[in-house]
């Protein structure tokens, strides 16, 4: 098959602030063929959405290049549409218009672009809300709107960055199904689709091929077949030993990653991205596996707790990343940290997860610094953004900053007044601690 997209020794680095370069894509090099429905996994701040608008044209590699159908890349991808997590529509344009929008710059006439728009949105089961604007639509609805523009492109390569995420399940569940039946059956032009998403189950059901990436920074460390007929079964034992497998990579490729240096040190400066987990959450996960007492089997805990395993993954991943738990072959068991904190009454908690924070990583002792720094001991949350912004973009920083605040808070490392949006240390709180 005709080779439609090459990336060959792709890296992206940024400038933080004050400090060194910050790498977040690493010597990528990955090769997409007609015909193929490529998934792109990796764990969270893993650099998965900065990869796809690199091939998208719209973020610059810092080395490297990246082709189509033979040629460099050097400014937006021409064979390429995107759809986004965020819907992306323009609230004051109807569903018609915002379709019609994806062919602004296709040489068609006014008519030929009507005509086409027209039979997208049928095609995406929009027929009758042609007139409708984005506020009357669900999120399901809006999503499908989304698609529907990036079809109208009829691009080579379809690009899609965690388009189900923002979904209720039922209404992803049915998009996905959608979305495979126009892929499956050949009712779009598209010759190739590239999907990212943080979930393996996700990626297994709909595509040919999953490439996982490591993080810290990312690099391709699996590119792994999809074989298996659809429409697939996820309770077949054959997907949920694939399911199992990539589960096992992912979650090995963080084990073997190497325990973070004291945030003093000058390697330690680079940006941690956080999972998305509150820290109620990590302490009833933590109290879990305790009560087990013995090494649990991930994919069969998930499906004992009723939980889809692609929701786990980030606790799991918060666990490893403040050395409560480890993970080896895809069973999970409690550090001796982890055990303490699961004895632990609430007080000695706190401290436990205050010492791990400070110890692992980087940004909530400089978080402190910059506090202690003030006079009156207070930042707006807004100088903190723009720092975490420069590491892992702006759709991830608002959702970073408030992991960050959470946990801070249940550590006691700092105050957040979320009506004056300011971070800041309490009076009372004694100096010597930190």
């Amino acid at each position: 098959m005709a080779v439609l997209l090459e990336l060959k020794h792709v890296s992206k680095r940024y400038d933080a602030p004050g400090e060194q370069n910050v790498t977040v894509l690493d010597d990528v090099n990955l090769t997409v063929s007609e015909g193929e429905f490529v998934a792109i996994l990796g764990p969270s701040g893993s650099g998965k959405s900065t990869l796809l608008r690199i091939i998208a044209g719209l973020v610059k590699a810092t080395s490297g290049t990246v082709s189509y159908l033979g040629q460099p890349i050097v400014d937006t991808n021409p064979g390429v549409s995107m759809v986004f997590q965020s819907f992306a529509l323009f609230p004051w344009l109807t569903v018609l218009e915002n379709v019609e929008l994806g062919l602004r710059y296709k040489d068609l006439s006014p008519q030929e672009k009507r005509n086409r728009a027209l039979a997208v949105i049928d095609m995406i089961g929009l027929d009758g809300f042609e007139g409708a604007y984005p506020k009357e639509l669900s999120g399901g609805m809006r999503q499908r709107v989304g698609l529907g523009r990036a079809l109208a492109m009829e691009p080579d390569i379809l690009l899609m960055d965690e388009p189900f995420s923002a979904l209720d399940v039922l209404t992803a569940e049915n998009l996905r199904r959608d979305l495979l039946e126009l892929w499956l059956e050949r009712k779009i032009p598209t010759k190739s689709i590239i999907l990212v998403t943080h979930g393996i189950e996700e990626a297994v059901y709909m595509a040919d091929r999953a490439i996982v990436l490591s993080r810290d920074p990312a690099t391709v460390i699996a590119d792994i077949k999809i074989t298996l007929p659809h429409w697939r079964e996820r309770k077949d034992e054959k997907f949920t030993r694939l399911v199992d497998r990539i589960y096992s990579i992912l979650t090995h490729s963080d084990e073997a990653r190497e325990v973070l240096p004291s945030a003093r040190g000058e390697s330690s400066r680079r940006y941690v991205a956080l999972p998305n987990v509150p820290s109620g959450a990590l302490t009833g996960f933590l109290e879990l596996l305790d009560d087990l007492e013995i090494k649990s089997d991930l994919y069969k805990l998930a499906d004992e707790l009723m939980f889809d395993l692609d929701d786990l993954l980030p606790i799991v991943e918060a666990a490893q990343l403040l050395g409560f738990a480890t993970v080896s072959q895809g069973d999970i068991s409690l550090t001796e940290v982890g055990k303490q904190f699961a004895a632990a009454n609430v007080l000695e908690r706190k401290e436990l997860f205050r010492i791990q924070l400070k110890e692992r990583l980087p940004i909530f002792e400089r978080i402190r610094w910059v506090l202690e720094s003030k006079r009156n001991r207070k930042m707006p949350r807004e100088f903190f953004l723009e720092v975490i912004r420069k590491s892992v973009g702006t759709e991830a920083a608002e959702v970073q900053l408030d992991t960050i605040i959470d946990w801070g808070r249940y550590a006691e490392l700092f105050a957040y007044d979320e009506s004056s949006r300011v971070l800041y240390l309490e009076d009372d709180e004694d100096p010597n601690r930190g």
